[in-house]
């Protein structure tokens, strides 16, 4: 074979896969929450999917698919260490990357939770804010909670120690004031020991405006600069202790600690007895754009 021939005989046995980094939670780019979409990822196998996301090596990956239910797109979201059913931040910016070229005010992702509804606004041909309507999680005391306090060198919690599930899992630790938790230093090993956590989101604040930060070593990641997954459960978990009304819609800062500050708006609306939504939103922004050639 000619070194011509082989030349495009190897071109035609490679595979390009785009993809989209996305800021989410901010409207600035290098700061919230970064996000790898894959556009196209109908070629690609499980294991594949995996490697990419370890490769990328951001807290989460998007590989975007056909849909199969009654949603405008699938989504599949790996971290780099395991695929997640779903994931607030990589739901938010996969809406912003693919709804971006089209006029349409909301965009309804397939996740492994189910269909999750992203409603849209635009200034002018630009996408200016998503807001997510989320699975309802359930919810239940967390038994460990002595063990979790210890781990994260604190007393006491503010409001009962207890664990959320919409498809993420985490459990969630209130704070007397914003300045405990910025002064945060909690051990990742005994984090990491404790059954049946998979994130911990610490939070202050009163009113309208929290501050929060979750860590979450054991799935890789020490702490996250903005959790979209954990902030509608914050909101419901706010509204049933009666530190805000239900359908009061807070903002939640996040990520400072680590350089990059996010902001997130959630909102449970509904009762303690009968949840009907739980909602989430923010902004994003495009940074960078690149391209995978596989074999």
């Amino acid at each position: 074979m000619s070194s011509c021939t082989a030349l495009e005989h190897s071109l035609r046995l490679v595979r390009s896969f785009r993809y989209v980094v996305v800021d989410v939670f901010t409207d600035t780019p290098l700061v919230g929450n970064a996000l790898a979409v894959f556009t196209d990822g109908r070629e690609l196998g499980e294991e594949e999917m995996q490697r990419l996301a370890r490769e990328m090596n951001l807290s989460e990956s998007v590989f975007v698919l056909t849909a199969e239910a009654d949603g405008d797109a699938r989504i599949r979201i790996f971290t780099p260490s395991q695929e997640l059913e779903f994931a607030g931040h990589p739901t938010l910016g996969s809406a912003f990357v693919l709804a971006g070229p089209m006029q349409m005010p909301e965009i309804r992702l397939e996740t492994l939770r189910g269909i999750v509804p992203v409603a849209l606004e635009r200034e002018h041909d630009r996408i200016v804010f998503g807001r997510m309507q989320q699975p309802l999680p359930a919810w239940r005391p967390y038994d460990e909670a002595a063990g979790l306090l210890a781990a994260l060198h604190v007393d006491r919690s503010e409001l009962p120690v207890e664990h959320y599930d919409n498809g993420a899992q985490f459990v969630y630790v209130g704070l007397g004031s914003e300045e405990q938790v910025a002064a945060l230093r909690p051990d990742p090993v005994a984090l990491s020991d404790l059954p049946g956590i998979v994130g911990v989101m610490c939070f202050a604040g009163s009113g309208a405006r929290w501050k929060a930060r979750m860590f979450a070593p054991g799935g890789g990641v020490s702490e996250d600069p903005a959790t979209g997954s954990a902030a509608g459960p914050l909101a419901v978990h706010l509204a049933r202790h009666g530190r805000i009304g239900f359908g009061d819609e807070i903002e939640i800062t996040q990520g400072v600690e680590i350089g990059r500050p996010s902001t997130l708006f959630a909102r449970a609306v509904g009762s303690a007895q009968e949840l009907e939504r739980v909602e989430v939103g923010g902004s994003a922004v495009v940074v960078a754009r690149g391209e995978f050639r596989l074999p």
